[in-house]
Protein backbone atom coordinates (compact mmCIF):
# COMPACT_ATOMS: atom_id res chain seq x y z
CA UNK A 1 0.00 0.00 0.00
CA UNK A 2 2.95 2.35 0.62
CA UNK A 3 4.05 1.84 -2.97
CA UNK A 4 0.53 2.56 -4.18
CA UNK A 5 0.38 5.83 -2.25
CA UNK A 6 3.75 6.84 -3.61
CA UNK A 7 2.69 6.05 -7.15
CA UNK A 8 -0.48 8.08 -6.73
CA UNK A 9 1.48 10.99 -5.38
CA UNK A 10 3.58 10.93 -8.55
CA UNK A 11 0.53 10.77 -10.80
CA UNK A 12 -0.20 13.94 -12.79
CA UNK A 13 -3.13 15.83 -11.39
CA UNK A 14 -2.81 14.65 -7.77
CA UNK A 15 -0.65 17.53 -6.62
CA UNK A 16 -3.35 20.08 -7.34
CA UNK A 17 -4.95 22.11 -4.63
CA UNK A 18 -8.49 21.49 -3.50
CA UNK A 19 -11.05 23.24 -5.68
CA UNK A 20 -13.43 25.65 -4.04
CA UNK A 21 -17.07 26.06 -4.94
CA UNK A 22 -16.10 29.21 -6.88
CA UNK A 23 -13.28 27.54 -8.79
CA UNK A 24 -13.43 28.78 -12.42
CA UNK A 25 -12.53 25.26 -13.49
CA UNK A 26 -16.00 24.13 -12.39
CA UNK A 27 -17.80 25.99 -15.17
CA UNK A 28 -15.13 25.14 -17.72
CA UNK A 29 -15.40 21.46 -16.82
CA UNK A 30 -19.17 21.21 -17.39
CA UNK A 31 -19.09 21.42 -21.20
CA UNK A 32 -15.95 19.31 -21.13
CA UNK A 33 -17.81 16.61 -19.18
CA UNK A 34 -20.67 16.68 -21.69
CA UNK A 35 -18.21 16.46 -24.57
CA UNK A 36 -16.20 13.65 -22.97
CA UNK A 37 -19.08 11.47 -21.83
CA UNK A 38 -21.65 12.04 -24.59
CA UNK A 39 -21.88 12.62 -28.34
CA UNK A 40 -23.66 15.94 -27.79
CA UNK A 41 -21.73 18.67 -29.64
CA UNK A 42 -20.85 21.65 -27.50
CA UNK A 43 -18.72 24.52 -28.84
CA UNK A 44 -16.84 24.81 -25.55
CA UNK A 45 -16.36 21.07 -24.96
CA UNK A 46 -12.86 19.85 -24.31
CA UNK A 47 -11.10 16.62 -25.17
CA UNK A 48 -10.21 13.88 -22.70
CA UNK A 49 -6.57 14.94 -22.92
CA UNK A 50 -7.49 18.38 -21.59
CA UNK A 51 -8.90 16.76 -18.45
CA UNK A 52 -5.32 16.45 -17.22
CA UNK A 53 -5.25 20.22 -16.70
CA UNK A 54 -5.23 20.84 -12.94
CA UNK A 55 -8.75 20.91 -11.54
CA UNK A 56 -10.63 20.08 -14.74
CA UNK A 57 -10.57 16.29 -14.44
CA UNK A 58 -11.91 16.31 -10.91
CA UNK A 59 -14.69 18.71 -11.82
CA UNK A 60 -15.59 16.66 -14.89
CA UNK A 61 -16.10 13.67 -12.60
CA UNK A 62 -18.27 15.76 -10.26
CA UNK A 63 -20.46 16.86 -13.17
CA UNK A 64 -20.90 13.26 -14.33
CA UNK A 65 -24.17 12.63 -12.40
CA UNK A 66 -25.71 15.74 -13.97
CA UNK A 67 -24.59 14.58 -17.42
CA UNK A 68 -26.20 11.22 -16.63
CA UNK A 69 -29.47 12.94 -15.74
CA UNK A 70 -29.45 14.68 -19.12
CA UNK A 71 -28.80 11.42 -20.97
CA UNK A 72 -31.48 9.59 -18.98
CA UNK A 73 -34.02 12.33 -19.70
CA UNK A 74 -33.34 12.28 -23.44
CA UNK A 75 -33.70 8.51 -23.49
CA UNK A 76 -37.02 8.74 -21.61
CA UNK A 77 -38.30 11.42 -24.01
CA UNK A 78 -37.58 9.26 -27.05
CA UNK A 79 -39.12 6.19 -25.39
CA UNK A 80 -42.46 8.04 -25.45
CA UNK A 81 -42.62 7.30 -29.18
CA UNK A 82 -43.68 3.75 -28.21
CA UNK A 83 -44.74 4.03 -24.55
CA UNK A 84 -47.58 6.16 -23.19
CA UNK A 85 -47.49 5.28 -19.50
CA UNK A 86 -48.33 2.09 -17.60
CA UNK A 87 -49.45 -0.51 -20.15
CA UNK A 88 -50.23 2.11 -22.78
CA UNK A 89 -48.30 1.44 -25.96
CA UNK A 90 -45.35 -0.93 -25.93
CA UNK A 91 -43.37 -0.74 -22.69
CA UNK A 92 -40.81 -3.23 -23.98
CA UNK A 93 -40.08 -1.19 -27.10
CA UNK A 94 -39.89 1.92 -24.95
CA UNK A 95 -37.29 0.19 -22.77
CA UNK A 96 -35.29 -0.90 -25.81
CA UNK A 97 -35.29 2.66 -27.12
CA UNK A 98 -34.27 4.04 -23.74
CA UNK A 99 -31.32 1.66 -23.32
CA UNK A 100 -30.33 2.15 -26.95
CA UNK A 101 -30.34 5.92 -26.61
CA UNK A 102 -28.15 5.67 -23.50
CA UNK A 103 -25.61 3.61 -25.44
CA UNK A 104 -25.70 5.89 -28.47
CA UNK A 105 -25.46 9.14 -26.52
CA UNK A 106 -22.49 7.84 -24.51
CA UNK A 107 -20.85 6.30 -27.61
CA UNK A 108 -20.97 2.95 -25.84
CA UNK A 109 -18.07 4.26 -23.75
CA UNK A 110 -19.19 2.75 -20.46
CA UNK A 111 -20.22 -0.56 -22.01
CA UNK A 112 -16.78 -0.74 -23.61
CA UNK A 113 -15.22 -0.16 -20.20
CA UNK A 114 -17.34 -2.93 -18.71
CA UNK A 115 -16.26 -5.30 -21.49
CA UNK A 116 -12.58 -4.44 -21.05
CA UNK A 117 -12.70 -4.94 -17.28
CA UNK A 118 -14.51 -8.26 -17.70
CA UNK A 119 -11.84 -9.46 -20.13
CA UNK A 120 -9.02 -8.31 -17.85
CA UNK A 121 -10.42 -9.83 -14.67
CA UNK A 122 -11.66 -12.93 -16.48
CA UNK A 123 -8.17 -13.69 -17.73
CA UNK A 124 -7.02 -14.40 -14.14
CA UNK A 125 -3.62 -13.00 -15.10
CA UNK A 126 -1.39 -10.92 -12.81
CA UNK A 127 -2.24 -7.23 -12.55
CA UNK A 128 0.19 -6.01 -15.23
CA UNK A 129 -0.96 -8.61 -17.76
CA UNK A 130 -4.63 -8.02 -16.97
CA UNK A 131 -4.16 -4.28 -17.52
CA UNK A 132 -2.48 -5.01 -20.87
CA UNK A 133 -5.48 -7.12 -21.89
CA UNK A 134 -7.83 -4.30 -20.93
CA UNK A 135 -5.96 -1.91 -23.21
CA UNK A 136 -6.38 -4.11 -26.28
CA UNK A 137 -8.87 -2.89 -28.87
CA UNK A 138 -10.62 -6.22 -29.35
CA UNK A 139 -13.27 -7.66 -27.02
CA UNK A 140 -13.04 -11.22 -25.72
CA UNK A 141 -15.77 -13.65 -24.67
CA UNK A 142 -15.92 -12.34 -21.10
CA UNK A 143 -16.37 -8.81 -22.38
CA UNK A 144 -19.12 -9.78 -24.81
CA UNK A 145 -20.98 -11.70 -22.11
CA UNK A 146 -20.71 -8.83 -19.63
CA UNK A 147 -21.84 -6.12 -22.07
CA UNK A 148 -24.69 -8.15 -23.57
CA UNK A 149 -25.80 -9.30 -20.13
CA UNK A 150 -25.89 -5.73 -18.82
CA UNK A 151 -27.91 -4.49 -21.80
CA UNK A 152 -30.43 -7.34 -21.55
CA UNK A 153 -30.90 -6.85 -17.82
CA UNK A 154 -31.32 -3.11 -18.26
CA UNK A 155 -33.95 -3.61 -20.96
CA UNK A 156 -35.84 -6.19 -18.89
CA UNK A 157 -35.79 -4.05 -15.75
CA UNK A 158 -36.72 -0.86 -17.61
CA UNK A 159 -39.60 -2.64 -19.38
CA UNK A 160 -40.89 -3.84 -16.01
CA UNK A 161 -40.75 -0.29 -14.65
CA UNK A 162 -42.42 1.28 -17.67
CA UNK A 163 -45.17 -1.32 -17.65
CA UNK A 164 -46.18 -0.33 -14.13
CA UNK A 165 -45.40 3.39 -14.04
CA UNK A 166 -46.98 6.58 -15.28
CA UNK A 167 -44.94 8.82 -17.55
CA UNK A 168 -43.83 11.14 -14.69
CA UNK A 169 -42.95 8.11 -12.55
CA UNK A 170 -41.04 6.56 -15.42
CA UNK A 171 -39.07 9.77 -15.87
CA UNK A 172 -38.04 9.86 -12.22
CA UNK A 173 -37.19 6.16 -12.00
CA UNK A 174 -35.17 5.94 -15.19
CA UNK A 175 -33.27 9.18 -14.66
CA UNK A 176 -32.43 8.30 -11.06
CA UNK A 177 -31.12 4.90 -12.15
CA UNK A 178 -28.76 6.54 -14.64
CA UNK A 179 -27.65 9.10 -12.06
CA UNK A 180 -27.03 6.32 -9.53
CA UNK A 181 -24.54 4.71 -11.89
CA UNK A 182 -22.67 7.99 -12.21
CA UNK A 183 -22.76 8.52 -8.46
CA UNK A 184 -21.06 5.15 -8.09
CA UNK A 185 -18.34 6.37 -10.45
CA UNK A 186 -17.99 9.50 -8.33
CA UNK A 187 -17.67 7.28 -5.27
CA UNK A 188 -14.95 5.30 -7.04
CA UNK A 189 -13.01 8.56 -7.30
CA UNK A 190 -12.64 8.80 -3.52
CA UNK A 191 -9.14 9.48 -2.11
CA UNK A 192 -8.72 5.93 -0.78
CA UNK A 193 -8.76 4.45 -4.31
CA UNK A 194 -5.46 4.76 -6.23
CA UNK A 195 -4.96 4.67 -10.01
CA UNK A 196 -3.67 1.40 -11.47
CA UNK A 197 -1.23 3.18 -13.80
CA UNK A 198 0.20 6.70 -14.10
CA UNK A 199 -1.53 7.62 -17.37
CA UNK A 200 -5.08 7.81 -18.65
CA UNK A 201 -8.38 9.19 -17.41
CA UNK A 202 -8.34 7.00 -14.30
CA UNK A 203 -5.08 8.53 -13.12
CA UNK A 204 -6.41 12.05 -13.69
CA UNK A 205 -9.61 11.68 -11.66
CA UNK A 206 -8.69 9.03 -9.07
CA UNK A 207 -8.79 10.47 -5.58
CA UNK A 208 -10.47 13.75 -6.59
CA UNK A 209 -13.91 13.14 -5.00
CA UNK A 210 -13.84 14.20 -1.36
CA UNK A 211 -16.25 12.99 1.30
CA UNK A 212 -18.12 16.30 1.17
CA UNK A 213 -18.53 16.17 -2.61
CA UNK A 214 -19.83 12.61 -2.52
CA UNK A 215 -22.13 13.27 0.42
CA UNK A 216 -23.74 16.30 -1.24
CA UNK A 217 -24.21 14.54 -4.59
CA UNK A 218 -25.61 11.34 -3.11
CA UNK A 219 -27.76 13.11 -0.52
CA UNK A 220 -29.26 15.48 -3.10
CA UNK A 221 -30.12 12.57 -5.39
CA UNK A 222 -31.76 10.56 -2.61
CA UNK A 223 -33.86 13.45 -1.32
CA UNK A 224 -34.83 14.95 -4.67
CA UNK A 225 -35.59 11.55 -6.21
CA UNK A 226 -37.76 10.54 -3.27
CA UNK A 227 -39.66 13.84 -3.26
CA UNK A 228 -40.37 13.71 -6.99
CA UNK A 229 -41.55 10.10 -6.84
CA UNK A 230 -43.62 10.75 -3.71
CA UNK A 231 -45.60 13.38 -5.62
CA UNK A 232 -46.87 10.76 -8.08
CA UNK A 233 -46.61 7.40 -6.30
CA UNK A 234 -49.77 5.85 -4.86
CA UNK A 235 -47.77 4.24 -2.07
CA UNK A 236 -45.18 5.74 0.26
CA UNK A 237 -43.49 2.34 0.32
CA UNK A 238 -42.78 2.71 -3.39
CA UNK A 239 -41.35 6.19 -2.90
CA UNK A 240 -39.16 5.01 -0.01
CA UNK A 241 -37.91 2.16 -2.17
CA UNK A 242 -36.18 4.60 -4.52
CA UNK A 243 -33.44 5.78 -2.13
CA UNK A 244 -32.97 2.19 -1.00
CA UNK A 245 -32.49 1.07 -4.61
CA UNK A 246 -29.94 3.83 -5.18
CA UNK A 247 -27.98 2.75 -2.11
CA UNK A 248 -28.04 -0.85 -3.35
CA UNK A 249 -26.63 0.32 -6.68
CA UNK A 250 -23.92 2.32 -4.91
CA UNK A 251 -23.03 -0.71 -2.80
CA UNK A 252 -22.64 -2.76 -5.97
CA UNK A 253 -20.34 -0.12 -7.41
CA UNK A 254 -18.23 -0.04 -4.27
CA UNK A 255 -17.96 -3.84 -4.32
CA UNK A 256 -16.77 -3.75 -7.92
CA UNK A 257 -14.23 -1.05 -7.08
CA UNK A 258 -12.94 -3.02 -4.10
CA UNK A 259 -12.50 -6.17 -6.18
CA UNK A 260 -10.74 -4.33 -9.01
CA UNK A 261 -8.32 -2.59 -6.63
CA UNK A 262 -7.59 -5.94 -4.99
CA UNK A 263 -6.82 -7.50 -8.37
CA UNK A 264 -5.23 -4.62 -10.28
CA UNK A 265 -3.81 -2.47 -7.46
CA UNK A 266 -5.93 0.47 -8.60
CA UNK A 267 -8.50 1.71 -11.08
CA UNK A 268 -8.48 2.90 -14.68
CA UNK A 269 -10.89 4.77 -16.93
CA UNK A 270 -12.37 1.42 -17.98
CA UNK A 271 -13.17 0.65 -14.36
CA UNK A 272 -15.24 3.82 -14.09
CA UNK A 273 -17.26 2.64 -17.09
CA UNK A 274 -17.74 -0.80 -15.56
CA UNK A 275 -18.85 0.71 -12.26
CA UNK A 276 -21.37 2.92 -14.07
CA UNK A 277 -22.93 0.06 -16.02
CA UNK A 278 -23.07 -2.38 -13.11
CA UNK A 279 -24.47 0.17 -10.65
CA UNK A 280 -27.07 1.38 -13.15
CA UNK A 281 -28.15 -2.20 -13.83
CA UNK A 282 -28.40 -3.10 -10.14
CA UNK A 283 -30.37 0.07 -9.37
CA UNK A 284 -32.81 -0.70 -12.20
CA UNK A 285 -33.27 -4.25 -10.94
CA UNK A 286 -33.90 -3.03 -7.39
CA UNK A 287 -36.47 -0.52 -8.63
CA UNK A 288 -38.14 -3.10 -10.87
CA UNK A 289 -38.56 -5.38 -7.87
CA UNK A 290 -41.20 -2.97 -6.54
CA UNK A 291 -43.32 -3.48 -9.64
CA UNK A 292 -42.61 -7.20 -9.88
CA UNK A 293 -43.59 -7.77 -6.23
CA UNK A 294 -46.95 -6.06 -6.38
CA UNK A 295 -47.00 -2.98 -8.55
CA UNK A 296 -46.85 -0.52 -5.66
CA UNK A 297 -46.49 2.45 -7.98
Amino acid sequence: MTALRARRAETPGHSRRRSSALDPAALRALPMAVGMFTVLPLPASRSAQDAAEPGLGGWALRWLPLVGALVGFLGWALSLVFWRGHDGGAAFLGAVVWVGVLALLTRGLHLDGLADVADGLGSRRPAAEALAIMRQSDIGPFGVAAAVGAVLLQIAAAATLLGGASRPQGLVLLVVAVVAGRLAALDAGRPAVPPARPGGFGAVVAGTASVAVRAVAIGATLVLGWLLLALTATSLVAALWLPFAVLVGLAAGRLVTWHVVRRLDGITGDVFGAVIEISTTVTLLALAAVVAWGGLL
